[in-house]
């Protein structure tokens, strides 16, 4: 008899791990497969583990789940529960009504509501979809079946508009502009403008969540509705201000996660204020139809929010690499990206390019309810500090504020680029002392499960170099690794330091340069080192490129080692990993 549902159990308020009972570790993995999140099956479509960790704080053996602690532990038991049940019925009377609105023709109508109620039935068999995955389903069988891409698209246009009229009207610039009654004293000029500041974002973060103003054609609300919000504003909000303290000395790099049409245009007059305030803002928009939810491909046909985005960087590479994503926000105050999906908010799914804005960013600000769900309504910590806030019923706003997760490390781009620094500086003493200066590239993470090894190997190997050539400098790039930094940073610290132009000799490793490391080691070469060379590293192969641009500048740079031809096989690292995408780090 299988035993169907584990008899251990997830400890509550900790994230879901393998290794603890085969049973949960054979049910978590149905989990994934049915829920298709599970990176080894997809790889195309499914983070890796490795991309995962920009975002989300785990532990080697934990495994990142997409809901609510409380959805999941509803799943677990894989019965009808109500609630499932309930969230499941809200996702197929969506479609119903899409169905409704958007399909004229009976016959098609009848086929696409048949086909949906079909895959709903399936899901309550054994519920353990999680709601949102039915939902995109559902969506993806409407799309696909009605030959429609985005049906709300005027819906979202017209929320603008309505929007976009209310913010000229007098209402609202009484509302916002209006003269605090607990105005503080005037310590100091700067002082009271961050004040003022945080006095106007709060204001627009309530005025974000009023969806009367740009829902139907009813009266928008009036100053006595903000001064509602505004007397009970959650002390969260405090955390937040907090962080943007100019006093800190630091200006943030914001990752912002919109919600809805019409509320948009009140995001990004917080935008500007925080632009104001002298931080960068990547705004993050959803790169398909996901209903109200603002699309990255919304400003074409909607002249209002193409004009309050005129000035912002629409960046449409999906896997751009970290130098770049740098490059774009160093030049670009105001960043637009896409979150790669047409879904609620799923890490598995989002883009690189997302990923990694979420990595660079110090803070993410998340707006509406189904954000909330997805970021604090569970046990996951995070790997960046996440303000999150949506209206409640009523005339209430609830601000969340969750700090990044404790054992989280984050390499500036000023403290990686310093790293690199003080390695161009012992070069440059090098040189200045009369002595060559060599770059060692060699195998790192590219053989499965051999990392240490392979770093034993480049340790043994160069000082084996450095005691036959004591009058050359020497760089091993195994001695510069600091826990936390992935390859992402890593590369992006190398690549400063192979530009620097200070190179004499470039030498990449050969077969017989590891037969030697392992004879220097005392032990034999196993057969999964067989034949190996720096060609079978994908980090070799980014190196060689740069190695032979730097050579067009530096014509008196030397490159030993196996024919750069050779190395032009290998595809690009997997994101985060020290090996190609193609193939498992181990």
């Amino acid at each position: 008899m299988i035993q169907e549902v584990p008899s251990v159990l997830p400890v509550p308020g900790q994230a879901p791990r393998y290794g603890v009972d085969p049973i949960l570790d054979a049910w978590l993995l149905h989990f994934m497969t049915e829920n298709n999140l599970e990176h080894s099956i997809d790889p195309e479509k499914n983070a890796s583990p490795e991309q995962l960790r920009f975002m989300v704080a785990l532990a080697p053996d934990q495994i990142y789940v997409p809901c609510t602690d409380a959805m999941f532990g509803h799943l677990l038991t894989e019965q009808a529960d109500p609630l499932v049940v309930a969230e499941y019925d809200a996702r197929l009377a969506r479609i119903d009504g899409l169905i409704d609105a958007f399909v004229p023709d009976d016959y098609t109508r009848r086929k696409i509501r048949t086909l949906c109620q079909l895959k709903y039935r399936q899901a309550l068999v054994k519920p353990t979809l999680i709601p949102s995955r039915l939902g995109k389903r559902l969506n993806t069988i409407f799309l696909t079946q009605s030959g429609l891409d985005d049906p709300y698209r005027e819906r979202r246009r017209a929320a603008n508009r309505r929007a976009f009229a209310f913010i000229q009207s007098e209402t609202f610039r009484g509302m916002l502009h209006a003269c605090p009654t607990d105005l503080p004293g005037c310590g100091s000029i700067p002082e009271l403008r961050h004040v003022l500041d945080l006095l106007e974002l709060k204001r627009l973060f309530a005025m974000s969540v009023m969806p009367e103003v740009w829902e139907g054609d009813g009266a928008c609300p009036g100053p006595e509705a903000l001064d509602a919000v505004m007397e009970s504003f959650p002390p969260e909000f405090s955390r937040l201000e907090t962080m943007l303290d100019p006093r800190r000395g630091a200006r943030l790099k914001i990752l912002y996660l919109v919600d809805a049409a019409g509320g948009v245009m009140f995001d990004l007059l917080a935008v500007r204020t925080l632009l104001r305030m002298g931080h960068r803002v990547m705004l993050a928009f959803k790169e398909g139809f996901y209903f109200e939810a603002p699309t990255i491909w919304d400003t074409d046909g909607d002249p209002i929010l193409d004009t309050a985005l005129a000035d912002a960087h629409f960046l449409t590479d999906q896997r751009i690499s970290k130098n770049d994503l740098l490059q774009v926000i160093r030049e670009n105050p105001l960043t637009v990206i896409s979150d790669g999906t047409r879904e609620r908010l799923n890490l598995y799914r989002v883009s690189v390019t997302f990923a990694r804005a979420w990595k660079e960013a110090d803070l993410v600000v998340a707006k509406g309810e189904r954000n909330h769900r997805r970021l604090i309504l569970t046990s996951h910590q995070f790997t960046r500090d996440v303000a999150a806030f949506y209206r409640l019923p009523g005339d209430g706003l609830r601000f969340d504020f969750k700090s990044r997760a404790p054992g989280a490390v984050s390499f500036t781009e000023a403290e990686i680029t310093a790293k690199a620094e003080e390695i161009i500086l012992g070069m440059r003493q090098a040189k200045t002392a009369g002595r060559s200066v060599m770059f060692y590239s060699a195998i790192i993470g590219s053989v499965p499960g051999q990392t240490k090894v392979a770093i034993e190997l480049v340790t043994a190997f160069v000082a084996y170099l450095r005691r036959k050539s004591p009058g050359v400098y020497i760089i091993n790039p195994a001695e510069h690794f600091e826990e936390g930094m992935d390859a992402d940073d890593l590369m992006f610290m190398w690549e400063k330091v192979q530009r620097s132009g200070l190179i004499d000799v470039w030498r990449f490793q050969t077969h017989f340069d590891i037969e030697k490391s392992f004879e220097l080691i005392g032990r034999k070469a196993p057969p999964v080192w067989a034949g190996k060379d720096a060609t079978f590293s994908t980090g070799c192969t980014k190196e060689m490129r740069i190695a032979l641009s730097m050579q067009q500048r530096h014509r008196e740079m030397q490159i030993i080692g196996p024919d750069p031809e050779k190395f032009f096989r290998r595809r690009e690292y997997g994101v985060g990993r020290f090996c190609d995408a193609g193939i498992d780090c181990g």
